[in-house]
């Protein structure tokens, strides 16, 4: 007996081994993929329930149904990507194109602002990296565009796979989950506040900012105006300094070239406007979707970027507060009943 059960151990220690051996060949090969992964869940968690009722309760077809939640997905990712794509590309071929118009355009500003405040921002050692850095860019960006391609096709391939077979997923789930059940009905709680907050609510915040940062540039002049209000609405993902990253350097542009009125103008809009606008649509979304800490919002943006790129504005929010999820529920699960 002694001999069977360490025979026993023995196999199931080797067959764990070859299951985590092989689990990180799949992930490191498919971590490319991983925000496509990512959002796949995310958007099945969201459409799951509506699309439950319309299966079971309707009696609609899965697969047409699935293409029909598709296609809406496709609408609502495809819209904001088009529209980055229509602000951001003709400043790439600019970029391209005349880099020496842009570094001279920088020198000049420079000196500007150096005749009036005595400040230096670009040395002529800044020029030089500054041009280098130009170059280098570039075939970033264009990889970083086929990534996002590539993982679009990946979301939507196992989103319909995931309508079309919820149940059986999520039958299969909960015999692999090694948790009690309150803990299960916990995690599977939390998960759909986090991903509702993470995936609707911290969007929408930066929606709102960023088109009250656009309504704003447009009244004071700013050249480019629709561009920097979505790259406002970019950076107030990182909560209370996210749109001074690009309001401020704007306002102090507008000094330097004498436009005195238009650049106080902005000062105040910013302040008062943009800048508040962030918490009252963030209270007016903690009851319906839930509130997600600043602290963990930056933080999440900062992993999310060095792991997914731009995708990471979403999904890396979203990984710490799993993190602090699971916390919670190890703590639930292993800790002296006592």
């Amino acid at each position: 007996m002694i001999n069977l059960s360490f025979n026993e151990r023995l196999k199931q220690i080797l067959l764990l081994g070859i299951i985590i051996v092989l689990g990180i060949i799949l992930l490191s090969n498919l971590g490319v993929f991983f925000p496509g992964i990512l959002g796949a869940v995310t958007l099945y968690i969201l459409g799951r329930t509506p699309y439950f009722n319309l299966v079971i309760k309707r009696k609609w077809k899965k697969g047409l149904t699935a293409f029909l939640f598709i296609f809406l997905f496709l609408i609502i990712v495809a819209i904001p990507i088009y529209i980055s794509v229509q602000l951001i590309s003709p400043k790439i071929n600019a970029l391209v194109n005349n880099q020496d118009t842009i570094v001279n355009t920088l020198k000049t500003f420079s000196d500007s602002v150096k005749a009036r405040t005595g400040f230096e921002i670009f040395s002529s050692e800044n020029m030089q990296e500054i041009s280098k850095r130009i170059s280098t860019i570039i075939p970033k960006l264009v990889n970083s565009t086929l990534s996002i391609i590539a993982n679009l096709v990946i979301l939507f391939f196992l989103l319909y796979y995931m309508l079309v077979n919820g149940r059986k997923m999520e039958s299969y789930l909960l015999k692999l989950i090694p948790l009690r059940k309150t803990n299960i009905d916990l995690l599977a709680q939390e998960t759909r506040v986090l991903v509702r907050a993470n995936a609707l609510g911290i969007p929408i915040i930066c929606l709102v900012q960023g088109l009250a940062a656009t309504f704003g540039y447009w009244i004071f002049g700013i050249d480019d105006w629709g561009l920097w209000g979505f790259l406002t609405g970019v950076f107030a993902y990182f909560p209370l300094v996210g749109t001074m990253i690009i309001w401020v350097p704007l306002v102090v542009y507008q000094f330097s070239i004498g436009a005195t009125m238009p650049a106080l103008g902005l000062t105040l809009y910013s302040i008062i406007i943009t800048g508040n606008i962030d918490y009252i649509t963030r209270l007016a979304l903690m009851k319906k979707m839930g509130d997600i800490h600043p602290i963990t919002t930056v933080l999440g943006v900062i992993v999310g970027l060095s792991l997914f790129g731009f995708m990471g504005l979403v999904f890396g929010p979203l990984l710490i507060s799993y993190f602090l999820v699971l916390v919670k529920i190890y703590i639930n699960e292993f800790r002296d009943e006592k």
